[in-house]
């Protein structure tokens, strides 16, 4: 046997062995990677369906809310309105009060210097 023959028997005794072990070793790992992937993307899946039913019911609550709040705003918009009308309509006859008032004293210095 040539050196090259006893490299080539060495290599194929030890190394081709070694060799296949690692192939094999790694294609466990891959597939326990595989099943680990598999896992963390059904657990992704999940934490995200939680996350989107937990987001539509946050949009439920804040529009009800929201709709509440401004029901409230247009009730309160609605008596800021009215008291509005009220106080001007109080002015308007205070004013006029005022207006007879004035007229009433002229007349009544009117009949003091007539009489």
């Amino acid at each position: 046997m040539g050196f090259i023959e006893e490299g080539r028997q060495l290599i194929q005794d030890f190394v081709t062995p070694e060799i296949r072990s690692l192939d094999t070793r790694l294609t466990a790992v891959e597939k326990r990677l595989e099943s680990l992937e598999g896992k963390i993307e059904k657990q992704f899946d999940s934490v995200e369906g939680k996350i989107d039913r937990v987001q539509t019911t946050l949009d439920t609550k804040i529009d009800r809310h929201q709709a509440h709040v401004e029901k409230r705003f247009d009730s309160l918009e609605g008596k800021m309105e009215r008291n509005q009308a009220q106080v001007l309509d109080t002015l308007n006859r205070m004013e006029n009060y005022s207006l007879i008032l004035e007229r009433l004293a002229r007349v009544e210095s009117k009949l003091q210097n007539v009489a």
